[in-house]
C-alpha cells in the first residue's frame, strides 16, 4: 500500500483502490467467472466508524410489479442484495473525512433464482486525505452534477427540476453580481472541493492584512468572489478580460458596459483604486483564472485551473483548480502578472512567453510551466503532442472546444490516439465532426448528454443545466499508471489559435498521484456522458416509446441472457483493456 493505491488478489480475484479528489476507484478483476456470478458487493468502513456499511445501488435484479413505485431514481438497493454488475466502480463518501477508509468487496453468486450467496472477498484500506500533497500542491474538482440523479436527489420535492435553474444560476451571465443565491449548501455541493479551494484561499488572504492579492479573470460574475475582492481595497491588483463582440451593431461580451466583468471592474476602480485595475485582452482574450497571494511583496502561493470565478464556471461546468503553496511556482506566475499589467501587447516577446519554466525540488513532482500568448504555439502544444503520440499505457483527455480545433498538433495527435488500440476515453463539450469510436467500436470519445424524455427506470428526467458549456476541462492525461505518468493541465484551450492570441497558462507536471486524480475525473466524466450518450441513441431508435425499466442481470441459465461480464472478456477489447487496467 502507499499512499493513493492499494491491492490484493486471492483465489483469482483482484481488486485495486486508487485515490482521487475525495473519491476512491475500486477496479476488480476475476481470472474466470463463474456461470452464476452476478457482480460485487461493496461496503465501506469510514475513519472512525467501526462497521461496515453497504454501498446502495439504483438497480435491482427486479422489482414490484408497479415499477413507478418500486423504483423512485434513489439509490435504494444494497449491493450486498443488488451487487455492481460493473468491473470498476468510483464511490463519493456523501460526509468526506480525512482519514483511512476501509473497502470490503465481495464476489456475489446467484446458483438459484433469487437466491444470492456470498464468493470470495478482499478488504483494502486507503488514505482519503483531501489535499494532494501538504504545504505543495491541492487539486479540486467541480461537481458538475447539475445535469444528474444526484442533483434531482437535492430537490426531492420538486416536480419539475427545469423549474430550478432560474433559481439556481442567473438566466442571464450579465445579471450574475445582482443575482440573489439560493439558502442552503447547495453552492458549496456543486462546485465541490474547487469551491472550497477557491473561497478558502480568498478568506484565508483576507485575514491576514499582510497578504496582497493579484488576480487575472476571465468571466466574472459570482458576487460572493467579488464581494471578498472588493474588501482587499488596495491591497487588491486585478486583470479583467475586456473582449468584445459585434453583433448586429451592438457590443457583446466582457467589454461591453453592461457585462459582468466591466460592473466588476468598476466596483474595483472604487474600492482598490483606478491604478490597481487593468483591462486588456491581448490579441483575442485575457483567458487566464489566477490569484496569487503575495506575503510582504513576495509571491507565496497560487491558485489557478479551469475555473472561471463564475456561476457556470463554479457550480455548472467541470473544471478545475489547482493551488500550490510554493514560492517559486508562485513567482512565475507574479511575473506573469507584472508583465500583463504593464504592458499587454509586448508579453509574447517576453522571456517568460519563449519557454517552458522548469520547477523542481526533493520530495516534489517536477512542474513545467508555460505561459501565452506565445509567437508560435508549437512552444507549448508540441510537447503535448509528442506525449500522447508516445504513450504506452493509456491517456485520458477532457478538453473544452475540441471540436473547433481545425488543425495543429492537439488535434492531430487526438485524431491520431482514437485510432490506435491504446486505452484511452475522451471528454468535450460537443464532439461535432470529430471521431467517437475507438477501432473496436467502443466509444472513445463523449459529449455533454443528459436525461431528457423517455428515460428508463429508475433513472429521471433531469435539467440541462442552462444556456453555455458543461464541459470546461482543459487536461490530458498520460500513462497514468506509469513511473513516465504525466498531467498537461491550466487555463489554456489547448489550440493554436489560443497559444497565439490569449493570455493563458498551460502546466506539465509529472507525478503517479497527481495523474490518478485527473484520470479518475476523466473517468467519472466519462462514465456519466457515456451512459446518457447510449440512453439518447436508444430514444431516437425507439422515438417516443418509454425503454423499458433497467434491472440487473441474473445468471444466463435463470434469464436465457448472456452473462452480464461476457463483452470485458473479449480479447484485445476496450472493455477487457478497462477491466485489467483498474485492477492490476
Amino acid at each position: 500500500m502507499n499512499e493513493f493505491e492499494n491491492q490484493a488478489s486471492k483465489n483469482g480475484f483482484s481488486m485495486k483502490l486508487w485515490r482521487g479528489e475525495r473519491m476512491c476507484l475500486l477496479g476488480f478483476d476475476v481470472e474466470n467467472p463463474e456461470d452464476d456470478f452476478v457482480g460485487f458487493a461493496i461496503e465501506c468502513k469510514a475513519p472512525g466508524e467501526k462497521q461496515f456499511t453497504p454501498l446502495l445501488n439504483r438497480l435491482a435484479f427486479s422489482y414490484d410489479t408497479n415499477v413507478s413505485k418500486a423504483v423512485d431514481g434513489f439509490r435504494n438497493f444494497p449491493s450486498t442484495e443488488a451487487p455492481f454488475q460493473k468491473f470498476r466502480w468510483l464511490h463519493f463518501p456523501k460526509d468526506h473525512t480525512s482519514g483511512s477508509y476501509t473497502y470490503r468487496a465481495t464476489k456475489m453468486h446467484m446458483p438459484a433464482d433469487n437466491q444470492l450467496v456470498k464468493g470470495e472477498s478482499i478488504e483494502l484500506g486507503i488514505s482519503l486525505d483531501p489535499v494532494t500533497y501538504h504545504d505543495f500542491l491541492d487539486i479540486g474538482f467541480t461537481r458538475n452534477f447539475a445535469s444528474s440523479q444526484a442533483f434531482l436527489e437535492k430537490f426531492p420535492n420538486q416536480k419539475d427540476i427545469k423549474d430550478i435553474g432560474g433559481k439556481i444560476i442567473p438566466n442571464n451571465a450579465d445579471d450574475g453580481l445582482k443575482f440573489k443565491k439560493m439558502d442552503g449548501d447547495i453552492y458549496q455541493w456543486m462546485g465541490f472541493e474547487a469551491y472550497d479551494l477557491i473561497f478558502n484561499f480568498l478568506d484565508e488572504s483576507l485575514k491576514d492584512e499582510g497578504i496582497e492579492l493579484d488576480v487575472f479573470a476571465f468571466d466574472l460574475n459570482e458576487p460572493d468572489i467579488v464581494s471578498r475582492l472588493e474588501k482587499f481595497g488596495k491591497r487588491l491588483r486585478i486583470i479583467i478580460d475586456d473582449s468584445v463582440k459585434t453583433k448586429n451593431g451592438k457590443k457583446t461580451g466582457h467589454g461591453a458596459s453592461t457585462s459582468a466583468e466591466s460592473q466588476s471592474a468598476k466596483r474595483f476602480v472604487a474600492s482598490s483604486g483606478k491604478e490597481n485595475v487593468k483591462r486588456t485582452h491581448f490579441k483575442s482574450l485575457q483567458h487566464n483564472k489566477v490569484f496569487i497571494a503575495k506575503k510582504d511583496g513576495k509571491p507565496v502561493k497560487v491558485l489557478m485551473g479551469s475555473a472561471n470565478f463564475s456561476f457556470r464556471g463554479i457550480y455548472i461546468q467541470a473544471n478545475n483548480v489547482v493551488v500550490f503553496t510554493a514560492p517559486e511556482i508562485a513567482q512565475f506566475f507574479s511575473e506573469s502578472f507584472n508583465n500583463t499589467f504593464k504592458d499587454p501587447s509586448t508579453f509574447n516577446a517576453q522571456d517568460l512567453a519563449s519557454k517552458w519554466h522548469l520547477f523542481t525540488a526533493e520530495g516534489k513532482p517536477p512542474v513545467h510551466l508555460c505561459f501565452s500568448p506565445h509567437k508560435s504555439s508549437d512552444l507549448s502544444l508540441n510537447p503535448l503532442r509528442g506525449a500522447i503520440d508516445q504513450a504506452n499505457s493509456s491517456v485520458f483527455y477532457s478538453v473544452a472546444f475540441l471540436a473547433k480545433i481545425a488543425s495543429g498538433p492537439t488535434k492531430e495527435a487526438f485524431d491520431r490516439l482514437i485510432k490506435r488500440p491504446i486505452f484511452s476515453y475522451g471528454i468535450t463539450d460537443s464532439a461535432g465532426t470529430l471521431s467517437l469510436k475507438k477501432p473496436d467500436g467502443s466509444l472513445g470519445l463523449v459529449d455533454f448528454a443528459y436525461l431528457s424524455k423517455c428515460v428508463p427506470e429508475p433513472f429521471k428526467s433531469e435539467w440541462s443545466g442552462g444556456k453555455g458549456i458543461n464541459i470546461h476541462h482543459k487536461f490530458v492525461v498520460v500513462d497514468f499508471n506509469l513511473p513516465t505518468a504525466k498531467v498537461f493541465t491550466g487555463s489554456s484551450n489547448l489550440s493554436p489559435s489560443g497559444e497565439t492570441g490569449n493570455g493563458d497558462n498551460l502546466i506539465m507536471i509529472e507525478d503517479k498521484k497527481i495523474a490518478t486524480s485527473y484520470a479518475l475525473e476523466a473517468l467519472r466524466v466519462f462514465d456519466h456522458l457515456q451512459f446518457r450518450c447510449l440512453m439518447q441513441t436508444s430514444n431516437k431508435k425507439n422515438e417516443k416509446k418509454k425503454l423499458a425499466a433497467l434491472s440487473l442481470r441474473k445468471p444466463e441459465k435463470i434469464s436465457g441472457e448472456k452473462p452480464w461480464f461476457t463483452d470485458y472478456y473479449v480479447a484485445k477489447s476496450q472493455k477487457e483493456n478497462d477491466r485489467k487496467l483498474f485492477s492490476k
